[in-house]
């Protein structure tokens, strides 16, 4: 039987991914004047405007209705940001959890970016196709028995006749594709002019699965955008990268799985595991603490916005990637 793998990727202009860089770039609004701002902060939009709400405990305010114009455009803004709980903050302030949650880590040897093809191609598809239309759109990608076998391609103000010279131009350049020619459906619904915040409306952590490995690989549920590092959600997350990453070298595995657990308040994990291609062991040798995490990783630094644009894995300057 054939073995089907699929995965998608979003451009930045997305409604989702605009919320999700609006988030991200305000928590490092916050961290640029506070690296030990406490910011939890969401953000939907659409059709002209734009709420965003959520909590945030800082030394130092923050305009943020400047960075919303600078990425939605003109927009009717309004924003309700309110401090952080006390009861949450006395959990984190004694080195707990920021929340409970579970956090899943992945690593392949499958690309040099250690993720699965799937997510590497329509990824790097939907980059390709974004230089040249920098709008709303969406890329996806089927491998059939590790090559490609069809593309979907739909991208804002891009004539269907160039956008699918670019995209079988792209296919017919990677070493993935098929003898012959893959199925591509390009602007399927027909060319459109009508994106991003005009057509639809976005939300923070919606795209959690294109953040992550895509939909072969569980993810454990809590998105990343606007949220500090002493939220586990995101530096769990992002640790439990960098173990299967690690694992995966030391044992030159196929796969690995890492697994971390957290109860709000609590500093140590109620999980750490990691599954080398197929066979779970403890994980041993890591600091695992939030705050062990936060100092390992140097998660305090300004450097989210780019996060929420193309997900948060196989980038070199991440240090979870390292």
């Amino acid at each position: 039987m054939s073995n089907y793998r699929t995965a998608e990727s979003v451009s930045p202009k997305h409604p989702d991914k605009i919320c999700d860089q609006i988030s991200d770039a305000i928590l490092d609004a916050y961290l640029t004047v506070d690296s030990d701002a406490r910011v939890a902060v969401e953000t939907v939009g659409g059709h002209g405007k734009v709420y965003v709400t959520g909590e945030v405990t800082a030394r130092q305010h923050v305009e943020v209705e400047p960075i919303i114009e600078r990425l939605a455009g003109k927009v009717e803004i309004e924003v309700h940001l309110a401090k952080q709980s006390v009861e949450i903050a006395h959990g984190v302030d004694t080195g707990g959890a920021g929340d409970q949650g579970i956090m899943i880590g992945y690593a392949c040897d499958e690309t040099p970016e250690l993720l699965p093809l799937e997510v590497v191609l329509a990824r790097r598809l939907n980059q390709y196709l974004y230089e040249r239309w920098s709008f709303d759109g969406k890329t996806q990608v089927t491998l059939k028995d590790g090559e490609i076998a069809s593309v979907v391609a739909s991208f804002q103000h891009a004539p269907s006749a160039q956008l699918g010279a670019a995209v079988k131009a792209w296919v017919h350049s990677q070493p993935h594709a098929v003898e012959g020619s893959p199925t591509l459906h390009v602007n399927p619904a027909g060319d459109w002019h009508v994106g991003g915040f005009a057509a639809d409306a976005g939300l923070t952590g919606r795209k959690l699965v294109v953040d992550n490995y895509g939909p072969r690989i569980p993810v454990g549920g809590g998105c990343f955008s606007g949220k500090d590092p002493s939220k586990v959600d995101r530096s769990a997350a992002y640790m439990a990268r960098k173990i299967a990453c690690d694992y995966l070298r030391q044992f030159q595995a196929h796969e690995v799985y890492c697994r971390l657990a957290y109860a709000i308040g609590y500093e140590q994990p109620l999980e750490a595991t990691v599954v080398i291609d197929g066979k779970t062991e403890v994980v041993k040798g890591y600091d695992l603490t939030p705050r062990g995490i936060i100092d390992f990783l140097d998660l305090k630094k300004p450097q989210y916005e780019q996060t929420a644009r193309y997900g948060h894995f196989g980038y070199d300057e991440f240090t979870w990637e390292r």
